[in-house]
């Protein structure tokens, strides 16, 4: 098992989801509560360019927010859905390649980089990364396109 701490603000958070995202090779899920940040944004459309299935889940808000990336992503491709349960959808991870675990309080924003007091930790652990698999498949489901 392979486990490793970033923290913000400009802690090597975003270089690390960045680093994730262009070295993946076959599928990222993202379950993601805010997400503006555009360098992401144009990294998962690089990765889907590189033939990367990739899926996003968002918290409802999301549809409507202003600085939401998922209108750029949807028109780029690539399958977004928002969750459409009770309460928030306020999951912070990213699947890649079914083995890779990027996961902790860190929302895909500038703010969360640059401001914020967050955290993040990467996983590489079978038995970890599957839970997180199923829990993505959970929240996908239901959640209308």
């Amino acid at each position: 098992m392979t486990i490793k701490a970033f923290f913000s603000p400009e802690g090597g958070c975003l270089k690390t989801v960045l680093d994730g995202i262009n070295k993946s090779q076959k599928s990222i899920d993202v379950a993601m509560f805010y997400f503006t940040s555009k360098a992401i944004a144009q990294a998962l459309v690089a990765a889907k360019g590189r033939e990367v299935k990739i899926r996003i889940i968002l918290d409802k808000n999301q549809e409507q927010e202003t600085f939401s990336k998922s209108r750029y992503l949807i028109k780029k491709g690539i399958e977004v859905r928002y969750y459409q349960g009770e309460g928030l959808m306020h999951n912070k991870f990213a699947v890649i390649d079914g083995r890779l675990l990027i996961t902790g309080s860190f929302n895909w924003t500038p703010t969360a980089d640059w401001q914020n007091e967050e955290n993040m930790i990467v996983i590489v652990n079978n038995e970890v990364v599957k839970k997180y698999q199923q829990r993505f498949a959970v929240l996908w489901k239901p959640a209308e396109a």
